[in-house]
């Protein structure tokens, strides 16, 4: 059994996966900085000194600064700012994946164009001959 499961581990799919998902994992924390550090605080300014992480509805009644404080408190707030700040980094992600399939697309070998057929038809009987004969072998006419 141990030896069945160092077969299946050993794989190349499934270790290709592993390393898909740790690069992909490390992908995501860089777009999510980037996204907060970068992006997000120049958007922000152009809206007025707006911060989206901190955007949020108290549903509590009680009035809060920010969503840091109204989490303390244990407020239910819903917190539409870093829902926005998540589908940024989706749309992120998504276009730089994107730009890597088709990229590798790009420098993939180009598929070769399928070689000419070797025969021709007889104009006589339709018959497949091949492409240099000058009789047809099926009904001797002159190609």
């Amino acid at each position: 059994m141990l030896k069945e499961f160092k077969d299946f581990i050993m794989r190349g799919n499934v270790l290709d996966l592993a390393v898909a998902v740790v690069i992909g994992a490390a992908f995501g924390n860089i777009v999510t900085s980037f996204v907060n550090d970068i992006i997000m605080p120049p958007i922000g300014l152009l809206l007025g000194n707006v911060d989206f992480s901190n955007l949020f509805i108290n549903l509590s009644g009680m009035p809060y600064q920010s969503l840091a404080e109204a989490q303390n408190a244990g407020a239910p707030t819903i917190n539409y700012g870093l829902f926005l700040n998540t589908i940024i980094n989706f749309l992120i992600i998504a276009l730089a994946i994107f730009l890597v399939v088709r990229t590798a697309n790009r420098l993939q070998k180009p598929k070769e164009a399928p070689a000419e057929p070797a025969t021709k038809d007889c104009p006589f009987c339709l018959s497949s001959v091949p492409e240099k004969a000058t009789r047809c072998p099926h009904c001797t006419s002159q190609l």
